[in-house]
């Protein structure tokens, strides 16, 4: 691929590691159920006592209850992994906002990766944008954090694969997975692969959004151009990248779902309810 790569932002790799572990509290504060947890006991049933269980294992509620001693059974630790799909395709690094839609979706994609990593589930990354970027799930707080100062470099030509990138991960998982894209949506196709995804798998759309997506108010009509497939359009100032509510629809329709982030506003209080939110309903711990 032709043309240099850039650096993300005015922020040292320090300061850049200590932004995103602060996401990571932040999401992780004050809930131990949540969609990045794929590790732990969980309680399955009650059975009577046989010689040789374990006292601790006692269910005093029910040995009370039926007068006959019992234990509860618990499943055997599991872990499910999480994939981290990031655009880094040339419509993620363009905008009208200091903080690029780019910026946001590497910070938020390091927050998720190390919550994961709290609750003992893998992560993994596929960059679906131009460059060849996989990482298997793992572990590793050293290899997340490579990939994260590895993103922090970008072009401004790349096309976007997310379509492409996404059906071949559908076709290769074998175990049910937690998918999360971090993308724009400035492809149909990509939209489409993720639909596929979401009949298999838990899989959430962190949406960037740009200001100058959502309206150019006072702009009247202009001619533009997409940043990656280079195609001129004509629009005005009222008109909407995509159409919000069609989007949704689609997206639950194929049992996904959505959290748009604005560039341009305070996103993490949010994005913590909306994660814990989907924990409480019982969806990616499974």
């Amino acid at each position: 691929m032709e043309g240099e790569l850039d650096v993300l932002e005015p922020l040292d790799s320090r300061q850049f590691h200590v932004a995103i572990k602060r996401l990571a509290d932040s999401l992780s504060f004050g809930s131990d159920r949540s969609p990045f947890l794929g590790s732990g006991l969980e309680y399955v049933q009650s059975r009577p006592y046989q010689p040789g269980d374990p006292i601790r294992s006692m269910d005093w509620r029910v040995t009370a209850r039926t007068g006959r001693p019992h234990v509860k059974e618990y499943e055997a630790p599991k872990r499910m992994p999480c994939w981290l799909l990031i655009d880094t395709s040339a419509s993620m690094v363009v905008g009208n906002h200091r903080r690029t839609k780019y910026a946001q979706a590497l910070h938020i994609a390091g927050g998720l990766a190390y919550a994961c990593l709290d609750r003992v589930s893998p992560v993994g990354v596929l960059g679906v944008g131009g460059r060849a970027l996989r990482v298997e799930p793992s572990l590793s707080r050293q290899q997340v954090l490579q990939w994260l100062l590895a993103l922090r470099r970008f072009r401004y030509d790349e096309a976007t694969s997310l379509g492409r990138r996404a059906a071949e991960l559908a076709a290769r998982l074998t175990n049910r997975a937690l998918v999360i894209a971090l993308t724009d949506l400035h492809t149909e196709d990509g939209l489409r692969a993720i639909e596929l995804l979401g009949q298999m798998h838990d899989v959430v759309v962190v949406r960037l959004r740009d200001p100058a997506e959502r309206s150019l108010r006072g702009s009247g009509i202009f001619v533009a151009r997409e940043a990656e497939t280079g195609r001129a359009f004509v629009t005005h100032g009222r008109r909407r990248w995509l159409d919000d509510a069609t989007l949704a629809r689609d997206l639950k329709r194929a049992n996904v779902d959505q959290f748009v982030v604005d560039v341009d506003q305070p996103f993490a209080h949010r994005l913590r309810h909306f994660f814990q939110s989907r924990g409480l309903l019982g969806r990616g711990a499974r």
